[in-house]
């Protein structure tokens, strides 16, 4: 499994996909892996997932949905990594550029940027083959890298002006 590879699994192929028509996508790919391409999948699955515990990054979950919790931040890199290599590496290294990003998911006409247990589909099928469990991989260490995100309107407007403009609070 290369990363090439990986990235053609998890993204999704239109802007506005389902939740359900995504994961289930995914489930039909992995499917065809072997147990060994499913052990890699997974492995890189989670050094996506930890290379995006910064608070940079769940400063723009809690901007976009008021994101307060480790569940719901894990569902929101789960989101940025079904938006495709490209997307994720601008957000990682520049959280504000989500800003950009043309549609949204939505429920209740709000933006709904989470994918519930995207992360854990390669280790659920891997079991119902196997009767095994994946190695367990944190998806990040005990609090998220860098500098915690202020959430005073002010300082949040500073740090993220393009989401703050597309999000007012």
């Amino acid at each position: 499994m290369t990363e090439i590879e990986f990235w053609g699994l998890v993204t999704r192929t239109e802007a506005a996909q389902s939740q359900e028509s995504l994961t289930q996508a995914l489930k039909q790919n992995l499917v065809e892996l072997s147990n060994e391409e499913l052990k890699a999948f997974d492995k890189i699955f989670g050094q996506q997932m930890r290379r995006s515990y910064l608070w940079s990054v769940w400063g723009a979950a809690y901007i976009i949905t008021g994101c307060d919790s480790e569940y719901a931040f894990a569902e929101f890199r789960c989101f940025l990594i079904s938006l495709g290599k490209e997307i994720y590496d601008g957000v990682v290294n520049q959280p504000d550029t989500l800003a950009r990003l043309a549609i949204w998911p939505e429920k209740d006409a709000y933006a709904y940027p989470f994918v519930d247990e995207y992360d854990l589909i390669a280790g659920q099928l891997y079991e119902d083959r196997t009767g095994d469990e994946l190695p367990f991989m944190p998806s990040g260490k005990a609090t998220p890298l860098g500098k915690k995100f202020s959430t005073k309107p002010k300082d949040l407007k500073l740090q993220y002006p393009e989401l703050s403009a597309r999000f007012p609070f």
